[in-house]
């Protein structure tokens, strides 16, 4: 085997542990946080309750909650004026990952300088970030435990992927409890960006037994718990979503993505859509596409979706895709890329945006333009 490295934050998880934030900030030497959020947690009450437990340690705090759904690169750098102008010395996200992405964000330029497409790519960050503590409250995008920050460049309609060992934070504290607040399609979104997560970081180039291990106990806890989280909002079932975006999150922070997260974000800078609800489209045809070059993983997968049966790796695998399709629409979301875009011809456009995307670099199968071109025909 060859040598690999695992990378993963310090994690605190359990109904609750979101009472420990103010205690593990003072660990870290935290005496005036900056805290990010958004508008939408913000108003689900966290946000208050994040700061009372701040005070409760004592701990001064300045708020920054300018951050949208795929944060902008003008949010970043006006976060970053304000974490140095308050003089603050930790940094506190609660959120998904959007927050979690901006505050990584804030982090990268608060210690850096510049602007934050100076980062764009791998390894480009030199100097060690401000500490860090999450609080995720999805349990999909697994921005609290990766070394991913993806921010919206507004000028160019691209997404960027900075892919850094900085960017993973000093400590994640993941409190299933938060999820009795999402919406359903927040629920679904977080879902299945996780699973496609794990599919993904499962038959990357770089993938480890390590990062395998993960990725398949994600995809196995979200097919069994997401449809009871739906139906009777139970705590154990978003408790099982929760570990399962974490482990999905620790294996594809360190063993990258691949296709259909490069079109993901092209399709996120470029039209402003939901990421978790990207996958249920591309998924399926990114799998396809990649069945020839993998087709004992893709088949192991497809066992997991259709259940106990003898079949041939490469019928699990094709028998397992169409599956998934039907899996996905039985949840009401979008299947189809003609139910989220304008028209067809933006297809050729958003390939050539995504060609170059980090996370295409880890593909198991090499997919040029006219390579993404297709899977994107085939999510038509």
């Amino acid at each position: 085997m060859n040598v690999t490295k695992f990378a993963i934050p310090e994690i605190i998880f359990g109904r609750g542990s979101m009472v420990h934030v103010g205690q593990c900030a003072r660990r870290l030497g935290a005496k005036r946080v900056l805290l990010v959020s958004d508008q939408g947690v913000e108003q689900s009450g966290w946000v208050e309750r994040v700061t009372e437990l701040l005070e409760a340690d004592n701990l001064e705090w300045v708020y920054y909650g300018d951050v949208n759904s795929n944060p902008r690169d003008h949010q970043v750098h006006t976060g970053a004026q304000l974490y140095q102008e308050a003089k603050a010395d930790v940094i506190i996200a609660i959120g998904g990952g959007s927050p979690i992405d901006a505050a990584k964000g804030i982090a990268i330029l608060a210690s850096n300088g510049g602007v934050i497409s100076d980062y764009e790519g791998a390894n480009r960050i030199e100097r060690p970030l401000p500490p860090m503590i999450f609080l995720p409250t999805t349990a999909g995008s697994g921005s609290d435990v990766s070394q991913f920050c993806i921010i919206t460049d507004v000028a160019r309609q691209l997404k960027l992927s900075i892919i850094s060992r900085s960017l993973v934070p000093n400590i994640s504290i993941i409190d299933p409890l938060i999820l009795l607040t999402k919406s359903q399609e927040l629920i679904i979104a977080s879902a299945v960006d996780a699973f496609a997560h794990a599919v993904e970081s499962y038959v990357s180039r770089i993938a480890s037994p390590f990062t395998e291990i993960q990725a398949l106990r994600a995809m196995e806890l979200i097919l069994r718990h997401l449809k009871p989280a739906l139906e009777k909002k139970s705590i154990h079932a978003l408790e099982q979503l929760s570990i399962a975006s974490t482990a999905a999150g620790m294996s594809f922070s360190n063993a990258g993505l691949g296709a259909g997260h490069a079109l993901a974000h092209s399709l996120g800078g470029m039209f402003d859509v939901l990421h978790g609800l990207v996958h249920p489209i591309l998924l399926p045809a990114v799998m396809s596409f990649n069945t020839p070059v993998c087709t004992a993983k893709i088949g192991t997968i497809g066992r997991m979706i259709l259940g106990p049966g003898a079949r041939s790796d490469e019928e699990a695998a094709l028998d397992g895709i169409d599956k998934l399709k039907h899996y996905f629409s039985e949840f009401g979301v979008p299947v189809r890329l003609r139910d989220i875009l304008p028209e067809r011809s933006t297809l050729a456009t958003l390939a050539k945006a995504a060609v170059g995307d980090a996370c295409n670099l880890t593909n198991p199968r090499t997919a040029d333009e006219d390579s993404l071109l297709g899977i994107c025909e085939e999510a038509w």
